[in-house]
């Protein structure tokens, strides 16, 4: 039975392995923002090889996110969860013990590579594993345990720093995700009838289904050019792009140069908006879930983000308890993205689920991989030539100049919000009540 203790440790295990290798792929994707003073002393950087530096993580992820999707509906998300681990533990060995600022890159691009199966592995996994009804408590629950791995990327990686120099941490995180590969190997299975279990999803009709003979590029092909996927990705390249950005590498130095905060208590901050984030992503996915629908849900939150960045770039805020709250807000409101992998799996035949999900997720890390370089190259435009200790230093002017620009990317995401398709947070490829 689907429900007997045996599937649910079985289950749970699979879990929990996805989940640890989630947490670091979080870490990965913030820490720069923390030991930025460290690459750009150590390799001598400006802020837009700075931003590039940070930004090849994205550029791969983003790249690498359809053939993920396929990666997970084809070869399963074993293969994708070893390959990955071992792919990112050596990227970030060879991070870790770079001489050069090229082979920090090299290092950083074999990261992007090997994380950017991660998410999609666990969606489909997800999917697979859990009954349909859970999919947004579930998405929400793994962006809340996910996003621990950006919270150790703020405050605790800066108390670290006081202990280990970051090479050396970065060398224990890429040993730490080569005994993942192992662990997957031996635990992780593709679906509950590789362990001998009956799927708690009901198989959809032979005549409903993805032809068996289609080839992968056939059914790629038939998820990209549905029309009502593609709001989703708009939303997370406009407003997660933006908020990757300032809270994975531009948040830190902006609140060092502009509001003369140290690293330990700017890392703070970045700890409140995190916490505020993975937190939110637990609220919206349940509470969508809760009153079955998606569109409000998800409006609301981007409208209440849209304002929150309103608040930072143009009022007089100041360092304070105003001023965490203001980051929180600003968290909990951006998570409100989660909704979009939920919406993606509800407009797309279930058997392709994680190929619409990687669709809609490669906006995300498109839209960031440009503006985190974009906006290096804004504030060195502008720049004074003000140097500390070889970091340069930005005015506020510069780094207000940066943020108009993450104001428009928002906008882009809030616009997208409003075209959402409302599912009613059922399948309406195979629910009839439901007009497609």
């Amino acid at each position: 039975m689907v429900d007997s203790t045996r599937f649910k440790t079985v289950r749970w295990s699979i879990f929990s392995i996805l989940i640890l290798t989630y947490i670091l792929v979080y870490f990965h994707r913030m820490a720069p923002g923390v030991v930025s003073e460290y690459l750009m002393a150590d390799f001598q950087t400006t802020g837009t090889r700075l931003g590039a530096l940070s930004a090849i993580y994205f550029f791969v992820y983003a790249a690498m996110q359809l053939p993920s999707g396929v990666l997970a509906d084809t070869l399963g998300t074993r293969t994708a969860i070893i390959g990955g681990n071992i792919t990112a533990g050596l990227g970030s060995i060879l991070f870790g013990l770079a001489t050069s600022f090229e082979m920090a890159c090299a290092g950083r691009f074999f990261v992007g590579l090997g994380v950017s199966v991660v998410f999609i592995s666990i969606m489909k996994n997800n999917a697979v594993w859990f009954h349909a009804r859970v999919f947004g408590v579930m998405s929400g629950v793994t962006l809340l345990i996910g996003n621990l791995g950006s919270v150790t990327a703020a405050g605790p990686l800066s108390a670290l720093l006081n202990v280990f120099a970051w090479r050396s941490i970065f060398i224990g995180i890429g040993i730490f995700s080569l005994l993942l590969a192992v662990a997957g190997f031996f635990i992780v299975r593709n679906r509950p009838e590789d362990c001998g279990f009956e799927p708690p999803n009901p198989r959809l009709r032979s005549e409903d289904s993805p032809s068996l003979d289609a080839s992968w590029l056939k059914n790629l092909l038939s998820v990209i050019t549905v029309l009502r996927v593609w709001p989703g990705f708009w939303v997370q390249f406009g407003a997660i792009g933006a908020l990757y950005s300032f809270m994975g590498l531009w948040g830190v130095p902006y609140l060092r140069d502009v509001h003369a905060l140290s690293r330990a208590d700017a890392a703070h901050y970045m700890t409140v908006m995190l916490l505020s984030f993975a937190v939110g992503a637990l609220f919206f996915g349940w509470f969508s879930d809760r009153i079955r629908r998606r569109k409000p849900v998800m409006i609301a939150g981007m409208l209440l983000y849209f304002c929150s960045w309103l608040i930072l770039v143009f009022s007089d805020w100041s360092a304070g308890l105003g001023g965490q709250l203001l980051f929180g807000v600003m968290g909990f409101a951006g998570s409100s993205f989660v909704i979009t992998f939920a919406c993606a799996k509800e407009v797309i035949n279930p058997e392709l689920s994680g190929m619409a999900v990687s669709v809609v997720n490669t906006g995300c890390f498109i839209g960031t991989a440009l503006m985190q370089p974009l906006f290096g190259w804004i504030a060195d435009s502008t720049w004074d030539g003000t140097i500390v200790d070889g970091i340069r230093v930005y005015s506020s002017a510069d780094y207000h100049n940066g943020f108009l620009l993450m104001l428009v990317f928002i906008g882009v995401g809030l616009v997208g919000s409003f075209l959402v398709r409302e599912t009613r947070c059922r399948n309406i490829t195979v629910d009839s009540s439901i007009k497609a």
